[in-house]
């Protein structure tokens, strides 16, 4: 059963976000348009005590957009972490990613780096997919970076799965192992039970999920893409991987469709589904749950 501290969570976080139904896409659309106008785009550390003691940070510009390297200092990093953050692919980094990564470097003596790519609804996949591919691919030679994980949560899950797909289908280097935390792999209505999840999950809701999807996809017809819906292509071949998702999750039925594609495709994927878990649980703070989550996360990276 989840913890107290998780229910706690569970009845604060929306409430701390703010977090509802939106009332038309075309309201939700102007708002984001307006919060995006008052962005502050600098890499978010204020959740790592310490942070410009223990850790240094090189931003470098690909393209249009912000590639953020995080390492920690006093140590020749061992290999990489290559990071897609999530938030509906409408919202930036934010301080509790950065307070996850953190950690991850510290303990795999690693450097973290963190695309912070063009938003939706101003921005589509077709913005930062092909510099994101051609990112892994750099730090996946093993004259760049060594060791590469490719990982990601929520919507940066899928968007990392989708690009380990394109890595995968240009030859070359390639990701040792993907880290999926509650991926948002199918952006199409393939999984209608998703609808029944709507009901349980206190923080994500179906209008911005179909709405969001829409704005990242840029058209009906490339929702079923595989760089946009990438639980709906070929899985054949991919490095093998460890996804984690909760129950009280919308998301719950594509990471389920991703379970079975994997299995039916021979890929070697590790899914580990909690029972009466938020989204994205492993990022969240003082959970006994994401201290477990982050155990098997070492465990499979190391």
């Amino acid at each position: 059963m989840p913890s107290r501290r998780h229910d706690l969570l569970a009845r604060l976080v929306p409430r701390v976000r703010r977090s509802r139904e939106l009332d038309s896409e075309a309201a939700e659309r102007a708002r984001v348009e307006r919060w995006h106008a008052t962005l502050d785009r600098t890499f978010p550390t204020r959740l790592v005590p310490g942070f410009d003691r223990r850790f240094c940070v090189v931003t470098e510009e690909l393209g249009d957009f912000a590639v953020h390297v995080m390492t920690p200092r006093h140590v020749v990093p061992e290999r990489t972490v290559l990071h897609v953050h999530g938030g509906g692919f409408m919202a930036p980094v934010d301080a509790f990613h950065v307070r996850f990564l953190a950690r991850l470097a510290r303990d795999l003596r690693a450097r973290v780096v963190v695309p912070d790519y063009p938003l939706a609804p101003e921005h589509t996949w077709r913005d930062s997919f092909e510099p994101l591919v051609g990112l892994a691919a750099r730090w996946a030679d093993p004259a760049t970076g060594g060791r590469l994980t490719l990982s990601g949560d929520s919507a940066g899950g899928g968007y990392a799965l989708a690009i380990a797909q394109a890595v995968r289908d240009r030859g070359g280097p390639q990701p040792s192992e993907l880290l999926l935390l509650s991926p948002w792999g199918d952006l199409s209505t393939s999984t209608p039970e998703t609808a029944a999840y709507d009901a349980v999950d206190p923080w994500l809701f179906l209008g911005k999920l179909h709405a969001y999807a829409r704005w990242w996809a840029g058209s009906e017809a490339d929702l079923t893409r595989p760089e946009v819906s990438p639980a709906l292509g070929d899985l054949a071949g991919l490095p093998r991987a460890l996804m984690l998702c909760g129950t009280r999750d919308l998301l719950l039925p594509g990471c389920r469709l991703l379970a079975r594609r994997a299995a039916e495709s021979g890929w070697d994927l590790t899914y580990v589904e909690e029972p009466g878990l938020l989204h994205v649980y492993p990022l969240l703070p003082f959970l006994p749950e994401a201290r477990l989550a982050r155990r098997r996360i070492l465990e499979f990276l190391r």
